[in-house]
């Protein structure tokens, strides 16, 4: 299995994300590119864009997606960064939707066990950097609520209960739902402000 997207130099992350907001978009995003127009020409900054491609924001061939254009809008930067971290570390927010919120260590024991790799392997603190690196510019409170389809892995079931009158004069139908929600361990109340948002959105509203 392919380990989550990371870099070794972590701290380069923001730097050249900062720097892709600044530049236009090319059209092509090249070792060239990065070097001469960003700045960024060492080889500790080369695996940057593969780590790219793993997020969605390039293409294999280096031209830059719609998600780069929205990265580079001040407006939506926030949004696409969170959605481009839902794309390309997918392993991890399968195991917790809510893998922003948690705390350094518990990330870590979440990508170890993504992972199946050792505590002390070098490769988990990188993935748990770049993931940080990458949260610090992702503002998922802006990313779009999960539907009612998505709410199963967050803990959330439903059971279809039938109440049927027992009035022969007025025969009728009555379907309740039963809803019994597992909330994950967090003291972030933004996480806790979704998952019932999209509740009410979703299940509690009158068709």
């Amino acid at each position: 299995m392919a380990l989550p997207p990371f870099m070794n130099s972590t701290g380069l992350i923001g730097k050249i994300f900062e720097k892709i907001q600044q530049a236009k978009v090319p059209p092509r995003y090249t070792q060239d590119f990065q070097a001469t127009v960003l700045g960024y020409g060492s080889g500790s900054a080369k695996p940057f864009i593969p780590f790219l491609k793993r997020l969605g924001f390039i293409q294999s061939d280096g031209t830059p997606t719609e998600l780069y254009t929205r990265f580079r809008n001040a407006d939506s930067s926030g949004a696409a960064m969170a959605e481009a971290m839902r794309n390309g570390y997918s392993d991890i927010f399968q195991k917790n939707e809510f893998a922003h919120a948690l705390t350094d260590d518990k990330l870590k024991n979440l990508v170890v066990e993504v992972t199946g790799k050792e505590p002390s392997d070098g490769a988990v603190g990188a993935i748990v950097g770049s993931f940080k690196a990458c949260k610090q510019l992702a503002d998922f409170d802006s990313a779009v609520v999960p539907a009612v389809e998505k709410l199963e892995p967050l803990g959330i079931s439903k059971s279809l209960v039938k109440h049927e009158s027992r009035s022969s004069s007025s025969p009728e139908l009555r379907l309740a739902y039963t809803i019994n929600v597992n909330l994950p361990e967090t003291t972030d109340v933004n996480v806790y402000n979704a998952i019932f948002s999209a509740i009410r959105a979703n299940l509690l509203t009158n068709e």
